[in-house]
């Protein structure tokens, strides 16, 4: 169950309206790794948990948490598009010139949402349900998590670097503290279901399943040996059961691949006609 409280989780008021920053505050609303990812994502991690219901809290917790976050992000751009140049905009449609000096601003803002965020991102690509992770699996799914919040961080902090605006620079921080957060708990979740499971996931798979002679080779596939020198390549493996090993040249494990010819009703090309 949810439930909805008026007061924004931290300020969202810009000094003065920008609408060219707020086309480009879409990225962290509705981008690959913007906050309706994560949102979802955590909150479809939290639905899907079964067995473990501290887990479960947590993402829980988390998911909701960045549902405040989305309202942020949509309220600074609501207010950086107050007295954005809509009579502009539509001269833009019919004016190349016009529209070259105002290709800055999103024109969705201004012909679908009514001054409003969109769920898409600053290209207005729409948001898509397949940037999430969900597997059923919690170390699997931590894992993505950190890297949704490593991603996001970097993208709110290029959008802090590219405005002079003291309130949004001001809410950017925020959330730059906030995905601090989140990555710090995500770091100290893997680290402690790696302590009970492992590091290699899934930890269920037998040796019987795993081909574990391939399982510790690193295979160069580059000119060069760089790969080769990286310190830890010399050392025992994560998962503390073997040594990595490096092979300069990689082998052929299988044989040259003979399909047989496709049915005549594919109207493919016909044996050997290419010697």
């Amino acid at each position: 169950m949810f439930y909805h409280r008026k007061e924004l989780q931290f300020e969202a008021m810009p000094e003065k309206p920008n609408p060219v920053f707020a086309k480009m505050l879409q990225e962290v609303i509705g981008g690959q790794y913007g906050e309706m990812s994560v949102a979802m994502q955590y909150l479809f991690q939290g639905w899907n948990t079964r067995g473990n219901e501290r887990y479960k809290d947590l993402l829980m917790d988390t998911g909701t948490e960045e549902l405040g976050h989305i309202e942020m992000l949509a309220t600074m751009v609501a207010r950086l598009l107050d007295g954005a140049p809509i009579d502009e905009q539509e001269k833009a449609m019919k004016d190349p010139a016009i529209g070259a000096i105002m290709s800055g601003m999103n024109p969705h803002h201004a012909i679908v949402t009514g001054l409003g965020a969109g769920p898409e991102n600053s290209a207005g690509v729409p948001w898509s349900g397949g940037y999430i992770v969900a597997s059923g699996n919690i170390l699997a799914d931590m894992r993505a998590n950190l890297n949704a919040e490593s991603q996001g961080r970097l993208q709110v902090a290029r959008l802090y670097e590219m405005t002079d605006d003291p309130g949004v620079k001001k809410m950017l921080s925020f959330l730059l503290a906030r995905d601090t957060m989140h990555q710090n708990q995500w770091i100290a979740a893997i680290k402690d279901l790696e302590a009970k499971e492992g590091v290699v996931t899934p930890s269920t798979v037998t040796k019987d399943m795993e081909a574990t002679e391939f399982s510790y080779k690193l295979y160069n596939f580059s000119e060069g040996e760089g790969s080769s020198q990286l310190e830890w390549m010399d050392g025992v493996t994560p998962d503390g059961a073997a040594e990595f090993q490096y092979e300069s040249t990689p082998k052929a494990y299988g044989e040259i691949p003979v399909l047989n010819p496709a049915p005549k009703y594919m109207h493919n090309t016909l044996p050997n006609q290419d010697k």
